[in-house]
């Protein structure tokens, strides 16, 4: 497991890539728009938050582990999500098209997340909407051949593989110190959240997916891997066996 002064580095180094040539012009068909559109601007809006409350909820996590590095780690997370939200805008702009400033799933995962100052919460939901952007932009960029966004999609993709390692390592830090019963709960309630976000983020989406060759049985295929590669490895077998026993007990 990485320390928060080597995810500060990273950060810190990642930002300085420079993945995308702009000086490609941007090229789409109408039917490649008409299919897309949508799903992009729903997503941009969604990757511009300041992201203070989760700023919040990291400066009291890192009080209790005495980690400052941390506060930096997340403060850099969030300036690499949002030049994400700035390079769609961009290409939004390029297409002649408007930014969005309210989506119905942007406004119900923003009402969610500000009703919550704990980092463990954070941490499950970024996780998941992390691993439905993996599928989400592999989809935007099979929908297309325009190649300015086949480039944002793949920078976009190289910085979400080390998010999801990033925020995992800190969900299996948090769940580490939890008792069997907590752990119990714990974990139900992150795959209850997990899937059940991914049900929504496919019914928002399921044009571009579809789009993108992405059929429904398919997207919940991905899920389910992304799900055994994450949440799923935060319990060793020994420990499957003792929250079936404790949850037994508890019914």
């Amino acid at each position: 497991m990485h320390n928060s002064s080597y995810w500060t580095n990273y950060f810190n180094q990642n930002l300085k890539n420079q993945r995308i040539d702009w000086s490609n012009d941007p090229e789409l068909t109408a039917s490649e728009k008409s299919n897309i559109l949508q799903s992009l601007q729903a997503w941009q809006l969604g990757e511009t938050s300041e992201g203070t409350n989760l700023v919040n909820a990291a400066t009291k996590h890192a009080k209790k582990l005495d980690d400052p590095h941390y506060i930096d780690a997340i403060k850099l997370f969030i300036k690499e999500e949002q030049k994400h939200g700035n390079n769609l805008g961009r290409y939004i702009d390029l297409i002649g098209e408007k930014r969005i400033k309210k989506d119905w799933g942007d406004s119900l995962f923003r009402k969610i997340r500000g009703l919550n100052t704990d980092m463990e919460f954070w941490t499950i939901a970024v996780i998941t909407v992390e691993s439905t952007a993996q599928i989400f932009y592999q989809c935007l960029k099979g929908a297309t051949n325009c190649k300015l966004l086949k480039q944002i999609c793949t920078d976009i993709l190289i910085d979400e593989a080390a998010h999801i390692t990033f925020q995992i390592e800190r969900l299996s830090l948090i769940y580490r110190h939890k008792g069997p019963i907590m752990k119990a709960f714990a974990y139900y309630f992150y795959t209850v959240f997990y899937f059940s976000t991914a049900m929504v983020v496919w019914l928002a989406h399921k044009r571009l997916f579809n789009a993108g060759k992405v059929h429904f049985n398919s997207y919940w295929i991905k899920m389910n891997l992304k799900f055994k590669k994450t949440i799923k490895k935060l319990k060793p077998e020994s420990e499957n066996i003792n929250t079936e026993n404790t949850c037994s007990h508890l019914l």
